[in-house]
């Protein structure tokens, strides 16, 4: 990125490897350089619970507002009905009134953790459903649909490469595009709100927000993208053996999220911390570069400082200290018994984790493991598991896993080349 910002929000975004795409650029800095901006971000009700994935622009959302701005962010109550289509090869199921408003109250907890609502300046916490549930369905088609065109609407990647694919998009979730874009519109409106941000994936959705706003309000406003995150082995950001990486304490455990950033790929650590922390800039960029046993000193100031934002630092000092008794302490440091693995072991798509478990002796057969496994006596990086059925592959693999069986016996399962 060459452009030099202006503004707070924006250099934070590009030193910090923030940005992907902006519509306009210089006239987003300078008007983020003339008096506060108002920025939202949609999350659709999907789950009970954010997950990492979502960190990214939560932060985003946060450093907007420690540089003099106002954030929105906007609960999908009325979207959640219809189902974002982008790059999915399938529908969504349909969620009802009910599971929605769960899932609602459930994600909403975490906000409070990054934004301060407090004051009348402050961040504001809306439901689309509050204007989209009240449309009536021939108006609506007059005064907003004629604004679209579908000829444009099927070039967008997110909807031409499921048609490419021949696979299914209902008219349901055709309309999402139209009703994500009036919400940029009625944000306008009613807030002022002149940005909206998200993944890069939602680039098609922010450019028909911007379009429908600038042609019925007739004002100026901006979209601005961040990456689509991977970790350094291709993985996509938040997936582990275990399955998501839920940001509510209900659904993974403070420890087991510090857990997760722990067992960063070295290759990460110093770009995590620039995107989830806000240590200095040098210093992530120092503490990444780290090699050797002291790169895993960089992981505990990573997890501790993401796990800090959410939890606490209370439940971060907690997690570090019962990791160091798990890992440092009574022989299950560095003499933690581990069992190697070469690509020749994971043909055919992986092993099983009863072969795993076997393997590493903490069972002496496949019933034995079964048994573990049922009776909730076995840990994957410790949380529970409890699928006997599990495959572990190379992907699993990319940085070291632990096995438990009990509270007292640990092995660390690794992949060598």
């Amino acid at each position: 990125m060459t452009y030099h910002p202006k503004s707070d929000f924006l250099r934070v975004m590009i030193e910090r490897g923030f940005l992907a795409d902006c519509t306009d650029l210089q006239a987003l800095d300078d008007s983020l350089m003339a008096g506060p901006v108002t920025a939202y971000i949609g999350y659709d009700a999907t789950a009970k619970s954010l997950h990492v994935g979502h960190l990214l622009n939560i932060m985003m959302l946060r450093w907007l507002q420690k540089t003099g701005h106002r954030p929105i962010t906007l609960m999908g109550g009325g979207t959640t009905k219809v189902g974002d289509p982008s790059f999915r090869s399938d529908e969504r199921p349909l969620l009802d009134e009910a599971q929605i408003g769960e899932n609602i109250d459930g994600m909403q907890q975490v906000f409070q953790r990054y934004l301060s609502y407090d004051d009348s300046t402050g961040a504001m916490m809306l439901n689309n459903a509050e204007w989209l549930d009240q449309l009536k369905y021939i108006e609506f088609l007059r005064d907003i649909g004629r604004y679209f065109s579908v000829n444009r609407m099927l070039s967008f990647e997110s909807v031409k490469s499921r048609l490419d694919r021949e696979q299914s998009l209902s008219f349901l979730e055709f309309n999402y595009m139209i009703l994500q874009a009036y919400d940029f519109l009625e944000l306008n409106r009613r807030y002022g709100c002149t940005l909206q941000m998200g993944g890069s994936d939602q680039w098609g959705n922010i450019v028909n927000g911007i379009d429908l706003t600038r042609r019925v309000a007739g004002t100026e406003v901006f979209g601005l993208t961040s990456p689509l995150l991977t970790t350094a082995d291709g993985r996509k950001m938040g997936k582990s053996a275990g399955g998501a990486i839920w940001l509510n304490a209900d659904m993974l455990s403070p420890y087991e999220f510090w857990q997760f950033w722990r067992n960063t790929m070295d290759a990460d650590v110093g770009r995590f911390l620039k995107y989830y922390t806000e240590l200095p800039v040098d210093e992530c960029d120092r503490l990444g570069a780290l090699q050797g046993s002291e790169i895993n000193e960089a992981k505990v100031i990573l997890a501790n400082a993401v796990t800090t934002l959410l939890h606490g630092a209370d439940a971060a000092q907690a997690a570090e200290a019962t990791a160091r008794e798990v890992f440092e302490k009574g022989g299950t440091g560095d003499d933690l018994p581990t069992l190697e693995l070469s690509l020749a072991d994971l043909d055919d798509g992986g092993m099983s984790i009863v072969q795993v478990i076997v393997k590493s002796g903490l069972a002496k057969s496949g019933k034995e493991a079964k048994r573990l496994i049922a009776e909730n006596g076995a840990r994957l990086d410790d949380a529970p598991l409890t699928d006997a059925g599990l495959m572990i592959d190379a992907a699993a693999l990319a940085s070291p896993i632990k096995l438990s069986a009990g509270k007292k016996r640990h092995a660390l399962i690794k992949l060598v080349q």
